[in-house]
């Protein structure tokens, strides 16, 4: 099979072989790569941060010299998942805080509890909370993640994550309908926060991009400002929408429209744009989407455990038929992107009757290369082929739940465990071997990050209501 073999070349290598750091010798390989090709006993050739070979072990061996070899025969590698939505500060430190008692509604909660909690934290609760977000999401295989924009201190924030190495794409906090100047104080923090962060292409391992709180909460002159950041930069702008009916009604009673409609008339979308949820969206607006090209992202444990009743009314499986671009977020929710993949796929074939829907295919590439696509880093990341990003993952097959490896893509997708995941590589470097971090002393991590979120919640005044009585 040397036509799988790719390369690309590496500075000082011997004449006709290839100089990598390390060779991922043995695994299964599965490439996401056009051809959908899975590698059998296969390899990966890493030099710098980037992939230099993709192929079968044996020739990989008779080709590359490499400083390291890894012995990867029980191992299962694919490229990281994406997570594209997920809350990163806020959510990380306080997550088994109730948010709301059983009177409050929904938007009560938001304002009265969740909002609250978020607005509380110091500089120091969100460096806590991101890295704390940042290690989970590596533990579980995501390399890339793109947040939610309700980061309240970003330059803090990016510190901490600078520190754990992943990749991904930052937005601070801006609603720009609410008090006199507001609407030019979110324009200014947009502007700011690109400049501050620049993308550089997409090879800055970390970026601030305009990313919205969304709903009905900035005014068109924001959407359009943050528009034309992501059209004059070539990156992206992202923002929740319609999770329930309050955004269509919302949009209906003051433009006339519906959202997405309304942000199509005013020029606010576009093949850089991503939105989140659309559970309440009418097929209207799914031609809509797939007229602008924006990217839809589904949070299925989001949508599903808060009773957006997506399984009855949600369009996700013509979006996809229709060609819309869907990747997945956690929301932070949950930590592991593939339990969301599973949940998605399991929820709609139930719904639909129609167990053919979300193949275990579709469910990996949501993870990974639709991710990248709607990052706009398809080029870099997303897939395991030669010159990407060096962002890898192994999954460790020696553990009962995985059984013999019959067909690799199907089980991971469907079965495999997943706190199975092995060791990470993000730009080529370490961060994840044998389940740990080598990055931080994650002992410690925890224990200040306990104590953050207990102050947190003693500075909102917030009751403690758990659902059964502690003795």
């Amino acid at each position: 099979m040397s036509e799988t073999l790719t390369q690309s070349p590496a500075a000082g290598a011997a004449p006709g072989r290839l100089k990598a750091d390390l060779l991922i010798a043995g695994a299964t390989i599965l490439t996401l790569n056009a051809r959908r090709e899975v590698i059998a006993d296969g390899a990966l050739a890493i030099a710098g941060d980037r992939i230099v070979a993709v192929g079968k072990r044996a020739e990989l061996e008779r080709t590359v010299d490499a400083a390291r070899t890894l012995d990867g025969r029980r191992f299962v590698a694919t490229p990281g998942f994406v997570d594209g939505h997920i809350h990163i500060t806020g959510d990380p430190i306080t997550r088994g805080f109730a948010r709301g008692g059983p009177d409050d509604n929904w938007s009560d909660k938001l304002m009265k509890w969740v909002i609250p909690i978020f607005r509380t934290q110091t500089p120091r609760d969100e460096a806590l909370a991101a890295q704390c977000a940042a290690l989970a999401m590596i533990r579980y295989g995501t390399t890339c993640f793109l947040e939610a924009g309700t980061v309240s201190h970003l330059d803090a924030t990016m510190e901490a994550l600078a520190e754990t190495g992943i990749r991904g794409r930052v937005g601070e906090w801006v609603e720009g309908r609410y008090g006199p100047n507001a609407e030019a104080e979110a324009i200014a923090t947009l502007q700011s926060e690109v400049e501050r962060y620049p993308d550089k292409g997409g090879e800055a391992l970390l970026a601030a991009w305009p990313v919205m709180v969304g709903h009905s909460t900035n005014t068109d002159a924001v959407w359009l400002a943050a528009k034309t950041l992501a059209d004059e930069h070539g990156i992206r702008v992202s923002a929740h929408m319609s999770p329930r009916a309050g955004d269509p009604e919302w949009y209906l009673a003051n433009t006339g429209k519906r959202p997405v409609e309304h942000l199509e008339a005013i020029g606010a979308l576009g093949p850089n744009v991503c939105l989140t949820h659309l559970a309440d969206v009418s097929m209207g607006e799914l031609e809509a989407l797939k007229r602008t090209g924006v990217h839809a992202i589904h949070c299925a444990h989001a949508a599903f455990q808060g009773g957006f009743g997506l399984s009855r009314i949600g369009l996700y499986p013509e979006m996809i038929e229709a060609g819309v671009n869907v990747m997945l977020g956690t929301d932070g929710v949950a930590a592991d992107i593939l339990s969301s993949a599973r949940l998605m796929g399991s929820v709609f074939r139930d719904a639909r009757a129609d167990q053919d829907l979300f193949p275990p295919g579709l469910m990996l590439e949501m993870a990974t290369i639709n991710g990248a696509v709607g990052m706009g880093m398809d080029r870099l990341i997303g897939s395991l082929e030669a010159g990407k990003k060096a962002d890898i993952v192994l999954h460790d097959t020696d553990l009962v739940e995985w059984g013999p490896v019959f067909d690799a893509p199907a089980q991971l997708a469907l079965s495999a465990p997943p706190h199975g995941v092995h060791s990470v590589w993000v730009d080529g470097v370490q961060l994840l071997d044998g389940g740990r971090s080598t990055r931080f002393d994650e002992e410690k991590l925890l224990a200040d990050a306990r104590q953050a979120g207990l102050g947190v919640i003693a500075r909102t005044g917030l009751p403690n209501r758990t659902g059964w009585p502690v003795i």
